[in-house]
């Protein structure tokens, strides 16, 4: 069933997007909470009219999008976690966690915004996250997890007393 969004809803869309999901999510919950309007053709007629008339609108929408895409080109990310055995996490990083870390190097961006493939990151490395700030802007994002344990240097062997021969008389 094909709906136009009223409001943001999070996993889901943008105001405004035209979206497909199941009937029974959009009759039981997005329709009567408000979040959405069925696709019709009237509907549609209406939304090319809103979007025309915001035009302005979204052009300074989408050019504050893309000040923030430049923004994330030059930031990198590392985030650290505890780490069991082999390269995987206690516990997992979301989209808030990625949003706390991106707010710690000096770019705001909501969780709302940030898409991570599986919703969670199980395991260290380089990870892919979409970031989609405007439904005409998206950025995909690379960050690191690395574990937060120091690392050891190599132990050196245990230095020998050296014995001084003794003076015997």
């Amino acid at each position: 069933m094909n709906i136009i969004l009223k409001k943001d809803v999070e996993n889901l869309g943008l105001e405004f997007d035209t979206v497909s999901v199941k009937p029974g999510y959009a009759r039981n919950f997005l329709i009567p909470q408000g979040f959405a309007l069925l696709a019709t053709p009237k509907n549609i007629a209406a939304l090319e009219a809103t979007l025309e008339a915001r035009k302005e609108e979204e052009a300074k929408l989408i050019a504050a999008a893309n000040a923030v895409v430049d923004q994330l080109k030059k930031t990198s990310v590392t985030i650290p976690a505890k780490v069991g055995s082999g390269d995987k996490l206690f516990g997992s990083i979301n989209n808030a966690d990625l949003s706390a870390a991106l707010e710690k190097a000096g770019v705001s961006v909501e969780k709302k915004y940030i898409k991570i493939p599986g919703n969670t990151i199980k395991r260290t490395g380089k990870v892919t996250a979409n970031i989609r700030l405007h439904r005409n802007v998206e950025y995909n994002f690379e960050f690191d997890i690395i574990s937060d344990a120091p690392v050891e240097a190599p132990k050196a062997a245990p230095a020998k007393k050296e014995e001084t021969p003794s003076e015997e008389a």
